[in-house]
């Protein structure tokens, strides 16, 4: 009886996917589509993307109506190399360890802007990459030892583009940019050899200003130093000369953005004002991908976390499915690494499933300014590598008391990810 019982068990069908996402709006501007849709997940993969997938097919299925389901957030911009104990520093204490804010925000990837360079890039793989649930990518800074602050990231004979250049290509699978930042002195030195290292490595340079000083121009960073594909980061700052007297953007920003300069958002601690930002936005000067410069200095203050920065942009009137592309496929495409940012079939299962909510929100620039808005992006969950790994309101979970009397942990390595579960995304 027993075995002819195993041998129907092993004869019935076995489902096609591990996981579906049931009747949710999918917005992935990559493949264009903006509607209702069923999302599911096989092996870690993307595995279809139709408009209506039987819950039979599948091992654990979840009920999405009424939320957008999208790729995983790619933030490109955050300091995440924690742990050094190096104070006043975004190599050490200023940074924070990823998976305690990506997950909760909708964000699958993470791109370090330069905490670490060659000297120290090592570590920050051992010490936070390897051991991260989010997948965190790099970019070099241009200064050996990184981010060390005060006179390390002023030190010009630390700043060498071939060393930087072979850590680059040493680590090519990690490291998807070079990064200059707060350098001072009234001189090209740190953005010529950054771009050098980009030149060298076959990389997009990111470029933190720093100072801004009349001997070395801000109209001449992106109109003659920036290479197409490079990236200035921190876009509506106080400090960028973007609006004339009458609060129309200046025509150079227009014309360095024709010429393939990348403008990222940036927002930070210190780095985002609503004075520059509301009027550019309304006049067509949106940024080319939205990003947190996520930081101990900004993550409690007005940038909080992705989704406020999102939600900023679409209360200043960017579309939704505009906002969404700038937070998933075009930072793939920035950083090439297109394998990311969509839900392509075969693609990894990167997903976020959002909730838009309707009321009464106030969001804060860096200098206190409040804009109030009627619109605020929450993530419900999030899904990495096929398996989930934030679930705000338990929707993936049976109600407790249709369980068994006696019921254990909830878990199925298929599909969950959450902690305790035992189960890891993959790198």
């Amino acid at each position: 009886m027993v075995l002819f019982a195993l041998l129907a068990l092993a004869a019935a069908p076995q489902p096609d996917f591990d996981l579906l996402l049931k009747g949710g709006h999918v917005i992935d501007p990559k493949n264009r589509i903006n509607e209702r849709r069923d999302v599911a997940i096989k092996d870690g993969r993307v595995a279809a993307v139709e408009r209506d997938i039987p819950a039979t097919r599948a091992v654990k299925t979840v009920d999405v109506t009424g939320f957008y389901v999208t790729p995983g957030l790619v933030d490109i911009h955050v300091h995440v190399y924690a742990g050094t104990g190096m104070r006043n520093a975004y190599s050490g204490d200023l940074s924070v360890y990823p998976d305690g804010h990506t997950f909760r925000s909708g964000v699958t990837t993470v791109v370090d802007a330069g905490s670490s360079g060659w000297r120290n890039f090592p570590d920050f793989k051992d010490r936070v990459i390897d051991r991260a649930r989010t997948r965190v990518l790099a970019m070099l800074n241009i200064v050996g030892r990184g981010m060390g602050g005060g006179k390390i990231e002023q030190d010009t004979s630390d700043m060498d583009p071939k060393a930087t250049a072979e850590t680059a290509r040493r680590y090519k699978d990690l490291v998807v940019g070079i990064k200059t930042a707060h350098y001072a002195a009234p001189d090209w030195t740190a953005v010529d050899r950054a771009i050098e290292a980009g030149r060298l490595a076959g990389l997009p340079v990111m470029v933190d200003f720093g100072s801004f000083l009349p001997e070395r121009p801000f109209q001449q960073l992106v109109l003659e130093k920036l290479r197409p594909g490079d990236i200035y980061t921190h876009t509506y700052l106080a400090a960028v000369p973007m609006l004339d007297e009458e609060g129309q953007v200046l025509p150079y920003l227009f014309a360095a953005r024709k010429r393939g300069v990348i403008f990222d958002l940036g927002h930070g601690g210190g780095s985002f004002v609503f004075r520059q930002a509301v009027p550019a936005m309304r006049q067509g000067f949106h940024p080319d991908t939205i990003s947190t410069d996520l930081h101990v200095g900004s993550m409690n203050a007005g940038m909080k976390d992705m989704l406020n920065v999102m939600s900023k942009m679409l209360n200043m009137g960017m579309e939704l499915e505009e906002v969404i592309l700038r937070s998933t496929w075009r930072p793939a495409q920035v950083i090439h690494r297109e394998e990311l940012g969509h839900l392509t079939p075969g693609a990894p299962a990167d997903v976020t499933v959002l909730n838009l909510r309707y009321g009464s929100f106030g969001f804060v620039d860096v200098y206190g300014a409040r804009l109030r808005g009627d619109r605020k992006l929450e993530a419900e969950l999030t899904i990495r590598d096929g398996r989930v790994v934030w679930d705000l309101n338990g929707i993936t979970r049976t109600d407790w008391n249709r369980l068994p009397r006696d019921y254990g942990p909830q878990t199925d390595p298929r599909w969950d990810g959450t902690i305790g579960s035992g189960a890891r995304p993959r790198k």
